[in-house]
C-alpha cells in the first residue's frame, strides 16, 4: 500500500484521529493561523484533476436542478440551527456550511457509487467560482451576528476561486504533464482536510470539553442537514438517469466541511462557528461511504 492509498483509503479514520487530537491538545489550534494557505493548497491540488472538457459530457437540465438544490442548503441550515435553538454564532457556522461548495471528494464518492462523475465535478467547479458572491450574500442575510463581508470575499477569492481557476487552467493547458501526478493530488487535498479539521477542533477544545449539551445539539443539526441535503438531491435529480441521479444526491448532500471551517477562522468569524463543520465532517464521511456502498449493491 502506497502512502497516498494510506491517506485516501482511511480518510475517515484520520479525520476521527485529528478531531480526537484537537480535543486532547488545544495547542494544535496554531494551524488555524495558516488556514488560508492550507485551504488554497487543498483546493488547488484537487482542481488539478479537473478540466474544462468535463463540462461537455453532462446533462445540463440536471446540472441546473442540482445548482438550485445547492442554493437551498444554507436556508435549510439556518432553519435547522434555529429550530434547535443554537446560538447566533453556531447558526452562522451552519449557514456557511450550507453555502460552501460540495465536498471536494464528492466526485470520488460519486465514482465509487457508479454515478456521473463529470456532473459532480462540474457542480464543484461552478459552485466554487460562484461562492465568491453567494457565500457572503447568504451569510449576511441569514446570519444573526455581524459578519465581516470583505474578509470573507477576500478569503474566497484567494483561497478558493484563484486556486481552482489556476488548477483547472493548468490541467486544460498541459493535460499530459499535469495528469502524470494524478495519483497524488487527492491525497494532498485529503492531508489538508485532516490538518485543518484538527486545528479548528483544537480551537474549540474548551467549548467541547465544557459544554456537552451544546455539542449534542450541533451533532444533531449536522445529521439532519446531511440527511436533508441527500433528500433535496434525490428530489431535484429524480428524473435524471441513474448515474446523474446518484451525482445529484451526493453533490447536494455533501458539504465541504473543511472549506467551511477554514473560512470561518480566516474571515475572523467567532471560533465556535467552526464547530458545525467539524461535526458535519465526521457525519458526512460515514454517511457518504455507506450511501456509496448501498447504491453499488
Amino acid at each position: 500500500m502506497t502512502p497516498t492509498d494510506l491517506v485516501e483509503d482511511f480518510l475517515l479514520l484520520w479525520i476521527l484521529l485529528s478531531v480526537a487530537l484537537g480535543v486532547a491538545v488545544p495547542g494544535i489550534a496554531v494551524v488555524t493561523r495558516v488556514s488560508t494557505l492550507v485551504l488554497a493548497v487543498m483546493i488547488g491540488s484537487i482542481s488539478l484533476t479537473l478540466s474544462v472538457a468535463q463540462f461537455r459530457r453532462i446533462d445540463r437540465r440536471t446540472l441546473v436542478l442540482v445548482l438550485v438544490g445547492h442554493v437551498t442548503m444554507p436556508f435549510l441550515a439556518a432553519g435547522i440551527a434555529r429550530a434547535l435553538g443554537l446560538s447566533p454564532a453556531l447558526t452562522v457556522g451552519f449557514v456557511v456550511l450550507g453555502a460552501v461548495t460540495p465536498e471536494l471528494v464528492t466526485p470520488v464518492m460519486t465514482d465509487l457509487a457508479d454515478g456521473d462523475t463529470a456532473l459532480a465535478t462540474t457542480v464543484l467547479i461552478l459552485t466554487g467560482v460562484g461562492s465568491v458572491g453567494f457565500v457572503p450574500a447568504v451569510v449576511t442575510v441569514l446570519g444573526s451576528v455581524d459578519v465581516p463581508v470583505l474578509p470573507l470575499v477576500e478569503q474566497l477569492l484567494v483561497a478558493v476561486v484563484a486556486p481552482m481557476v489556476v488548477g483547472v487552467g493548468l490541467r486544460t493547458w498541459r493535460p499530459a504533464r499535469v495528469g502524470r501526478y494524478d495519483d497524488y493530488y487527492p491525497a494532498v487535498s485529503a492531508a489538508m482536510v485532516i490538518l485543518i479539521i484538527g486545528g479548528v477542533t483544537a480551537a474549540n477544545a474548551g467549548v467541547i470539553r465544557s459544554n456537552g449539551s451544546l455539542l449534542v445539539g450541533v451533532v444533531v443539526g449536522a445529521v439532519v442537514l446531511n440527511g436533508a441535503g441527500y433528500g433535496v438531491g434525490y428530489l431535484v435529480g429524480r428524473r435524471a438517469l441513474g448515474p446523474a441521479h446518484v451525482a445529484s444526491i451526493l453533490s447536494v448532500g455533501m458539504r465541504d466541511f473543511a472549506v467551511a471551517a477554514a473560512l470561518v477562522v480566516a474571515a475572523g468569524l467567532p471560533t465556535v462557528a467552526s464547530l458545525p463543520a467539524v461535526a458535519f465532517g465526521v457525519v458526512e464521511m460515514v454517511t457518504s461511504a455507506g450511501l456509496a456502498a448501498w447504491v453499488t449493491r
